[in-house]
């Protein structure tokens, strides 16, 4: 997650009146089959602070996502004209007030057996929930490497195997830079932590295991696995580009490629959360709204969103529902492929 506040401000103080939210930008004719012809973007909740962030629809039927500002993740339910407060301080857990603008945590997802596990940012960790209840058992699996603390965890996505991938860049530190005074780690890394589905509730993390397996990256983001699990995708906020690895039988990557570049285009927002659908598209935060993308790096084409994007989640029964953080609202757009979510 990048926080845009005067982009996004500036973005909702004059195209919530003037956009056409239901504009959907087609690109070529393979977007017909993702995207009804049909289709609207519906708002379903607003007024939150300046960004909302990582959306995550749970096995109980309702959708949870970052407050970033106000330290809270949120909590909606269908038919729900409002998103209630789900827990508070998921991210800063000091008493002082915080130097920075995003305190609260970020990325959110859910393991196999439906446990919400979240990218701490401001917490500088990574924890998860061993119930849904913001006041239960917090079980955290990752907050250093190599004796270092970790800058503030982004995003995150489970391998079937149970190992847990997640971004760490700077956005939940004070300054938001590489030079932050609090900053211990000189990369912006993206790690993996093996079995961490099958770490044990309560336990302190492993942290001679974590795993960092990408560390040339300048703003790693958002990120998802292809359907077949053999592609690792990284939305990187720095370059504003969607990067490609190999996915190796020991977790590992490499060969990592380019698979497409958004740094050219002047609309506001850039690549930062990120799903995939069944057939192996992508779908995420870019210029103007969020951008669905082929496997092989085609821009099918936009759905247009009148607010800054930061990120996506599929949801509701058949899984066809993607939900979308902006700014300062929820929305939603029926499409015509499930998306994969565990």
């Amino acid at each position: 997650m990048m926080l845009r506040v005067v982009i996004a401000l500036a973005m909702t103080a004059t195209a919530l009146s003037t956009a056409t939210a239901q504009e959907i930008q087609r690109l070529d004719p393979a977007l017909d089959q993702l995207v009804p012809t049909t289709a609207k973007l519906e708002k379903v909740a607003g007024g939150f602070d300046k960004w909302t962030e990582g959306p995550v629809w749970t096995h109980q039927g309702s959708l949870l996502f970052a407050e970033i500002p106000a330290n809270q993740i949120r909590i909606w339910k269908p038919g729900q004209k409002d998103a209630e407060v789900f827990m508070e301080k998921s991210g800063y857990v000091g008493e002082k007030p915080y130097a920075g603008p995003e305190p609260g945590s970020n990325g959110m997802t859910l393991d196999r057996d439906g446990r919400v596990t979240v990218a701490g940012h401001a917490r500088r960790n990574v924890w998860r929930l061993e119930t849904l209840d913001p006041h239960g058992t917090i079980t955290v699996l990752a907050d250093s490497y190599q004796g270092k603390k970790l800058s503030s965890p982004n995003d995150l996505v489970y391998h079937s195997d149970g190992s847990l991938y997640f971004t760490d860049p700077p956005y939940g530190l004070p300054t938001q830079q590489d030079s932050d005074p609090e900053k211990e780690l000189k990369i912006n890394g993206v790690y993996r932590i093996p079995n961490a589905r099958q770490h044990k509730a309560g336990a302190p993390p492993d942290r001679d295991k974590l795993q960092l397996i990408i560390s040339d990256l300048p703003r790693p983001n958002g990120i998802a696995f292809s359907p077949d699990e053999k592609v690792l995708y990284i939305a990187d906020s720095g370059k504003k580009v969607w990067m490609r690895y190999n996915v190796h039988p020991d977790g590992s990557v490499s060969d990592g490629k380019l698979l497409l570049d958004a740094s050219g285009e002047k609309a506001p927002g850039g690549p930062d959360g990120i799903r995939v659908d069944k057939k192996g598209n992508i779908y995420g935060s870019g210029p103007g709204g969020v951008w669905i993308i082929s496997p092989e790096g085609k821009h099918l084409g936009t759905i247009k969103v009148p607010e800054v994007v930061a990120n996506v989640a599929w949801g509701d029964k058949d899984g066809k529902t993607l939900y979308i953080t902006a700014s300062t609202s929820l929305y939603r757009i029926k499409l015509s492929v499930p998306g994969v979510r565990n």
